[in-house]
């Protein structure tokens, strides 16, 4: 049953990453690998932010709603962005925990002119509720994505 699931949510994954303005790979310190799959989908001046990391015991999926997604300054490539959203982790074997928590986002980005290319630093914390409570504020990632 739970290959079921995760094929599933694979299966829609895919498909969502499929429809994303900007794709790329995120890299940090979350997850047992500290490597995502990185997507965005841009509404004006609000965007989804989406990524999927595999570790060797859980898929973990965070979806974070950026409210907030503006220039900085007078600078037209340089924007910064703050949000909230969920975190998901499936476990991949028996005796991982299911868990499910509450996720914060504020990063910078670089749009590079004359190419697709966007640049980002971006600071998550992160507070799971289930199936154990714990809070981690220190997950830092860098994320390299490119442009629709």
């Amino acid at each position: 049953m739970k290959i079921k699931i995760l094929t599933g949510i694979t299966f829609f994954m895919c498909i969502a990453f499929s429809n994303a303005q900007e794709l790329g790979v995120r890299f940090g310190s979350f997850a047992e690998n500290g490597v995502a799959v990185d997507a965005v989908f841009d509404f004006e001046c609000k965007r989804i932010h989406a990524d999927a990391s595999f570790g060797k015991d859980y898929l973990r999926v965070n979806t974070i709603y950026d409210f907030i997604h503006k220039p900085l300054g007078s600078e037209e490539n340089f924007y910064w962005y703050a949000g909230a959203g969920a975190t998901l982790g499936l476990p991949l074997k028996s005796g991982v925990d299911f868990d499910l928590g509450a996720v914060g986002e504020l990063g910078l980005e670089y749009r590079f002119e004359g190419t697709p290319v966007v640049l980002g630093l971006d600071y998550r914390p992160t507070f799971t509720i289930i199936e154990e409570t714990d809070f981690d504020f220190v997950t830092f990632g860098l994320n390299i994505r490119y442009v629709f």
